[in-house]
């Protein structure tokens, strides 16, 4: 056990030494959650998340994500740098975790080497490291390895860090002196994160409905964004942060010291008429390192369409009538929508042409409605 004691507070060192905020060991068992995730899935909240429905089985232990797993080094990095700027006309919001580079490029970088530091020691031992990729519950794990609480957001939360990180996970057949588990909610009677979201997303203090929450609708979500989801939108273009922005535990945190996570010029924050201008070529070529990426170039234009439709830009138009001749009937219908918020005759002329020669049934259903009078 003292070999096993002296190997774990090793290893965290080293997790420390690669820039991770937050080290805790725990066991790979069974998580306790798998109930609540198949209720989860049963009420429909994963929306179009298919995927998670069919790695349900992969979820019940570690060792379908590592063959005769024993532990679980969960880890966290900071990412919270400095603070949003105001968004202008014309402007969209991107989350803080989206401003620099791709996190999951750097972070696995950092578990590859703590896993080859391990397996130098123990060049038998199997290990694997994973962020954001695996069928593992992290937050679950994390909090079973003393990291935090999930709190009522289903974040997980750090009484020094608040949620402003990113967790990942290296798991390995090796026994490991474990932590003890975060045993203490300290939400207390708080709502402020569930009274605070714009679309409603939470059917209950730990329950997400992810259909409504913003960073599905516009990273996940691969149609149109609902009619009635739409104004709750605001100006978010990519994820949406007002659930941690308002937790009393994200006031105190510091910023981390870590560039990678600086923002990239344009993205805090993001202007919009210029999206429409990219190709698909263009748009990899600008967004290809950002975490940005995931919602392809259709879901970001979908989405920086309906911003500039709840906060009308006439400059925008021009951008705007462009859009409703994309190759994407996505990227059609939602300019469709944005442009019927405007009172500008340009507007109306534009949904009007466009409408004489539309043949997709969702654009032209969505134009009809744009002309009613």
């Amino acid at each position: 056990m003292a070999e096993n004691s002296q190997l774990t507070a090793e290893l965290k060192a080293q997790a420390r030494d690669l820039g991770f905020d937050l080290a805790g060991i725990c066991p790979a068992v069974s998580p306790t959650s798998l109930g609540r995730f198949h209720e989860w899935l049963a009420a429909g909240f994963a929306g179009e998340m298919r995927y998670l429905a069919g790695r349900v089985p992969a979820y019940e232990h570690p060792r379908h994500v590592l063959d005769g797993a024993r532990s679980i080094l969960m880890l966290g990095m900071r990412y919270r740098n400095q603070h949003p700027q105001p968004v202008g006309p014309g402007q969209g919001r991107v989350s803080r975790y989206a401003w620099g580079g791709d996190y999951h490029h750097l972070i696995r970088r950092k578990l590859q080497v703590l896993a080859d530091w391990l397996t130098i020691r123990f060049p038998s031992c199997a290990v694997r490291g994973v962020v954001d990729s695996a069928p593992l519950n992290e937050r679950e794990f994390a909090q079973l390895a003393g990291l935090g609480w999930i709190g009522k957001n289903t974040l997980l939360l750090n009484r020094q860090h608040g949620s402003w990180f990113f967790l990942a996970a290296l798991l390995t057949d090796l026994s490991l002196a474990y932590d003890e588990p975060h045993a203490t909610d300290h939400c207390g009677s708080c709502t402020a994160c569930l009274d605070a979201c714009p679309t409603q997303a939470f059917a209950a203090p730990y329950v997400l409905d992810a259909r409504r929450c913003i960073s599905y609708l516009t990273i996940e979500l691969k149609s149109a964004v609902p009619a009635e989801l739409r104004s709750g939108m605001g100006s978010w273009v990519f994820g949406c942060d007002v659930c941690q922005e308002v937790c009393p535990w994200n006031h105190k945190p510091d910023a981390t010291e870590e560039s990678f996570f600086s923002p990239r010029a344009g993205n805090n924050p993001l202007e919009l008429a210029p999206l429409f201008d990219l190709d698909d070529a263009s748009f990899r070529l600008r967004f290809r390192d950002s975490p940005l990426w995931r919602a392809k170039r259709r879901g970001l234009l979908r989405n920086a369409a309906v911003a500039l439709g709840n906060y009308p830009h006439p400059p925008a138009i021009p951008a705007l009538v462009r859009g409703l001749s994309d190759p994407e009937p996505l990227v059609r219908e939602s300019c469709a929508w944005a442009l019927s918020q405007y009172e500008e005759p340009q507007a109306r002329s534009a949904l009007s042409s466009r409408r004489q020669i539309e043949s997709d049934p969702g654009v032209a259903a969505e134009l009809d409605r744009a002309l009613v009078p």
